[in-house]
Order: C-alpha cells, then sequence, then structure tokens
C-alpha cells in the first residue's frame, strides 16, 4: 500500500484526491494524507493549495461513501466495524450530547481520534446529509490549509511538524470545540425558554381554556 500511495503522489494533488477519498472512506493509507499534503506544499505552495482543496474534497467524498454506509446498515453496521466494542455506548452518549461537533473535532485534528465511528454514527443515527457534509468540508479544508501554509513557511517535513507545532494545533483544536459545544449548549438552552414560554402563554390565555 506504500508503494501505491508513493505512485499516486507522482500526480500530484489529484493523487492526494484518490488517496483522500480512500482513506476517508474506510481503507487505511499507511502514508497518511496529511504527510502528503505537507510534503507538496514544502516544496510548492501553488502545489500545496491545490493538494489542500482537493484533500478536503476527497475526504469528504469518502466519508460520504461512509455515512451512507452507516445510514444503510444502521448501527447493526458500526458493531461489525468496530473492533472495541465496550466504547460504543461512550460514542453514543457524545454524538447524542455534541451531536455533529463530534464528527468536526476528529476531521480538524491531526491526531488518532475515532473519525470513522463517528461518521458511521452520524448515518446510522440519521443526521442530516447536508449539514453532515458541510461540518466535513469545514473541518477538512481548516485542517489541510494550515497544514499547507506551515509547511510553506516553515520549510519542513510532516513528522517535525507535528513534533514542533502539534501540541498547538491540539490546544486550538480544544479550544475551538470548547467554544462550538459552549454555542451550541446556550443555542439549545436559549430555544427551550423559548419553547417555555410560548407553553406558559398558551396556557395562560383565557381564549384557549374550553
Amino acid at each position: 500500500m506504500v508503494s501505491v500511495a508513493a505512485g499516486l503522489l507522482e500526480f500530484g494533488p489529484p493523487g492526494v484526491f484518490l488517496l483522500a477519498a480512500l482513506d476517508s472512506g474506510g481503507l487505511p493509507i499507511p502514508v497518511g494524507v496529511d504527510a502528503l499534503v505537507v510534503a507538496l506544499a514544502a516544496s510548492n505552495p501553488r502545489a500545496g493549495l491545490w493538494s489542500a482543496l482537493l484533500a478536503t474534497l476527497g475526504s469528504a467524498l469518502g466519508c460520504l461513501f461512509l455515512f451512507q454506509v452507516g445510514r444503510t446498515g444502521g448501527e447493526a453496521c458500526l458493531g461489525r466495524r468496530v473492533h472495541n466494542h465496550s466504547r460504543l455506548p461512550r460514542f453514543r452518549r457524545w454524538f447524542a450530547r455534541y451531536g455533529l461537533l463530534t464528527v468536526f473535532v476528529p476531521v480538524l485534528v491531526p491526531a488518532p481520534l475515532p473519525t470513522k465511528v463517528f461518521v458511521l454514527l452520524a448515518g446510522a443515527l440519521n443526521a442530516s446529509r447536508i449539514a453532515f457534509l458541510l461540518v466535513v468540508l469545514a473541518g477538512r479544508l481548516l485542517r489541510y490549509s494550515l497544514l499547507a501554509w506551515l509547511a510553506w513557511q516553515l520549510r519542513t517535513g510532516y513528522a517535525q511538524l507535528v513534533r514542533d507545532h502539534g501540541w498547538l494545533l491540539l490546544l486550538a483544536a480544544f479550544a475551538l470545540f470548547l467554544l462550538l459545544a459552549g454555542l451550541l449548549r446556550l443555542f439549545f438552552w436559549q430555544r427551550e425558554r423559548v419553547r417555555m414560554a410560548n407553553a406558559g402563554h398558551v396556557s395562560g390565555d383565557p381564549s384557549r381554556i374550553p
């Protein structure tokens, strides 16, 4: 598989598109898409830009495939695809609480997070396909474009980039997650207040009393 990845890299950004689609679609790629984007961006900023864009589109296509697999197979497919079944109830609780944020953070952060599990969960639990696709596109575009920019500015490889700046990327992603989670909770809290106020108004309207 490494030789396949190296061969596709010879095609430049289009090769990265194919690798991203395969990787996000469930086929593990030993040479990570992040590393390929960084390798191209470090030597050529235009190639890095196109690699980031095409990697985003390829990853969105692969994630959409897995999403559809989850929607078609339901939660039963998770048991067949997830090796550590003991974590599934916890993942379900996270998805029930945070929704598509559980997809946004893994697609954004260049760290070994259970991205495919949450993609399958999103499909199995009937999340909006359009909202899911927008979340994946936003997360991947931020991730790959930032990696490409850093690689061009620092002229460094992926391993050194993660070693020197990985903690900063993780910290920024965690802060963004807290911000979005807070906004989400505020939205639901405000919506619940409006619902309760409307219910109280209706129950207190004399014209509504039979």
